[in-house]
């Protein structure tokens, strides 16, 4: 008897055992649970002292599974109700749309948004210096100054900017600029008719905007890998092209209803409330215990770089850790590099060709093709319109070339290249009496300036390319460098339009002097190769 207990009890342990386990067929039906709520069965535990051999066994695996089964049923239903709130709960829209990205996809977009604002209250004075020469009785070589003086200060600012951005972060740096340019903005009308004081608050709005594409570039070269590079620096910096586009769009109907002076009241407005929401978007993302270091996920392996970055931002230095920052920084190295010259030289042709056709195409428009204000600033769209569009491909080329395993100094080159000869042929075409009609000068402009932006996948990458650390640095040497064209020549073309009354000669010709020398340049030095500049380079 005991013998025979000992054997059904093995057979049945057996069975329990199994793969499959049968002996789960001789239950009733399970209840279905939800998918993401999973349930697995639950081990059987066979005690010895149980009594009545397999008889004891048997029922005290019925007793379990039936209890069990209740349990389940029981949670199953309370599953379902969970299931079916949170499909209804996703459902529901979202708000605000960007909650749940990555922080440092909203830190790149909201860095875009601070650019956005940055062109628009630049270019409000390519619009307003029309009815202010005219209010004032300006002729072409003081509206040259006017809008010259701007660049003053961005010129200055560039190198503080760098080293700032380096030292306290971008973020800190890139806040300070906009709060700067936007109350300066705001007290133009009030010194228009004095003008040492015009001229200041331009300097003012041009030290406050300088200092952005540093801070913006410190960003990039910590928070961003390699991979997606590319498309970071064109979402940053083509919102100055979509700034461009708004304010052409804007400023002309602003100042037709409200006057001139209102659209920089608007304008430095806008530049308050950005100031306002980051401030609050930093407390609502930022304020929680896990603290700024949690800036998502990234598949490169990018955290690291996001928590040194932001770690920087909240270093609080003493006035020796300033000057021995500053001391620690590789100039010498940097003057050495011959991509570094290329870099500079690079930048100073294109932003030649970009700072002229900004500020006096307006003009350009309106006095040669006979448009009225509000034509000629919204034909001036078409150039930044038609670059927000050829940024949205050239960013996705470099980065798919890259990622196929191209070189990334013969991807640099490649974009550069296209960034310098596309103006230059056009500008030739613009520039030659050949009976053009009025749209077609128009269709040649805007092509050669839409396709300059490729720079924004050439040039502008490759400061953080060659390395990450002096990134900003980098970028406020050339930007400085690239200043010096807004200061001398949107001026240059004024006075040499009121000398020769050739758009062609003052405009177009020394536009495609550098952006051909430029490209010989880039070709023969530039390169992306990272760069020891120092002995504490990562």
């Amino acid at each position: 008897m005991t013998a025979s207990a000992l054997q059904a009890e093995r057979h049945l342990l057996l069975l329990g055992s199994g793969h499959h386990q049968p002996l789960l067929r001789m239950l009733p039906p399970r209840v279905p649970l939800p998918r993401r709520r999973r349930s697995w069965p639950r081990p059987v535990r066979v005690s010895p002292g149980d009594g009545g051999g397999a008889g004891g066994f048997a029922s005290a695996v019925e007793k379990r599974s039936i209890s069990g089964i209740a349990g389940e049923e029981e949670h199953g239903a309370s599953g379902e109700e969970e299931l079916e709130g949170e499909v209804a709960g996703a459902l529901e829209l979202k708000w605000p749309p960007w909650e749940g990205l990555a922080e440092r996809y909203k830190l790149i977009g909201a860095t875009s948004l601070a650019f956005v604002i940055c062109n628009m209250d630049k270019v409000n004075l390519s619009v307003a210096i029309i009815p202010m020469s005219h209010q004032y009785g300006w002729n072409s070589s003081t509206a040259g100054l006017v809008q010259s003086s701007f660049f003053w200060g961005y010129a200055l600012s560039q190198l503080p900017g760098g080293w700032l951005a380096k030292l306290f972060g971008g973020r800190k740096v890139l806040e300070v600029g906009v709060v700067t340019w936007s109350l300066a903005t705001a007290i133009i009308p009030v010194v228009a008719g004095f003008m040492p004081g015009l001229v200041l608050s331009r300097i003012l709005v041009g030290i406050g905007e300088g200092v952005s594409p540093s801070a913006a570039t410190d960003l990039i070269a910590r928070s961003i890998p390699l991979q997606e590079r590319s498309r970071a620096v064109a979402v940053v910096f083509g919102g100055l092209s979509f700034g461009s586009v708004l304010g052409l769009l804007f400023a002309p109907p602003i100042i037709q209803n409200l006057g001139w002076e209102s659209v920089f009241y608007i304008f430095s407005l806008l530049g308050i409330v950005w100031c306002l929401g980051f401030e609050s978007l930093k407390v609502q993302r930022f304020g929680d215990k896990e603290g700024i270091l949690n800036l998502g996920q990234s598949s490169t392996g990018s955290d690291d770089l996001i928590s040194s970055a932001m770690c920087s931002e909240s270093s609080h230095s003493s006035l020796e850790d300033l000057q021995n920052s500053l001391k620690d920084v590789p100039w010498g190295a940097f003057f050495k590099s011959k991509a570094v010259w290329a870099m500079i030289y690079a930048h100073f042709c294109g932003s030649w060709g970009h700072y002229t056709c900004l500020s006096w195409l307006p003009t350009f428009f309106s006095e040669e093709l006979n448009l009225n204000l509000t034509e000629a600033a919204w034909v001036s769209v078409l150039p930044p319109l038609g670059s927000m569009i050829i940024t949205s491909i050239a960013a996705p080329f470099a980065d798919n070339l890259i990622s196929n395993g191209v070189d990334t100094t013969k991807v640099r080159k490649i974009c550069q290249t296209i960034a310098f000869v596309s103006p230059a042929t056009f500008m030739m075409l613009s520039s030659v009496d050949l009976g053009l009609p009025p749209w077609e000068i128009v269709a040649f402009l805007t092509s050669g300036l839409a396709l300059s932006s490729f720079a924004l996948s050439g040039l502008y990458c490759t400061h953080q390319d060659i390395s990450r650390e002096y990134a900003s640095i980098l970028l406020g040497i050339t930007n400085t460098v690239g200043a010096v064209p807004g200061i001398v020549g949107v001026a240059l073309t004024g006075f040499l339009l009121d000398s020769t009354h050739s758009w062609s000669i003052s405009l177009f010709v020394p536009s495609i002097f550098f952006y051909l020398t430029g490209t010989a340049v880039w070709l023969a030095f530039a390169s992306s190769e990272p760069q020891d500049f120092s002995k504490s380079e990562p």
